[in-house]
């Protein structure tokens, strides 16, 4: 089992900056591929959650969204268990509760995916003012 549990967060003007944490426990995090979705206000039940980052075991792999690519940094620490997100220029549309997300398989699989991913953070509201 995989307890994933993240921190940071907030309200921020337009512009501005935030960094998430994801911490995760259990079994050996350097296994994990992670990822970071969102999920913005009034999104249409049973639809996906939108990616946003995704980084493989090593942080070799990196991949963002068209969206967020060159304002979001996603990061690991495998001695700490621990992926970042880092935000800046933010804009209201990045307005979301966002999520952290493992998945733990050996093999290759879409990182780009919400259902690829096995266990999930308890998510986190990001509300960036205009």
């Amino acid at each position: 089992q995989v307890q994933l549990v993240q921190s940071g967060g907030g309200l921020v003007q337009a512009g501005g900056s935030l960094r998430l944490s994801c911490a995760a426990s259990g079994r050996t995090f350097s296994n994990y591929k992670m990822g970071w979705f969102r999920q913005a206000p009034g999104q249409a039940p049973g639809k996906e959650r939108e990616f946003v980052a995704a980084i493989g075991r090593s942080g070799d792999n990196i991949y963002y969204a068209d969206s967020v690519k060159a304002r979001f940094t996603i990061s690991r620490d495998n001695a700490k268990n621990t992926v970042y997100l880092q935000m800046n220029s933010l804009k209201p549309e990045d307005t979301a509760v966002y999520y952290c997300a493992a998945e733990t398989s050996s093999v290759a699989v879409p990182m780009v995916l919400a259902r690829t991913y096995d266990y999930w953070g308890q998510g986190t509201q990001v509300t960036v003012s205009s």
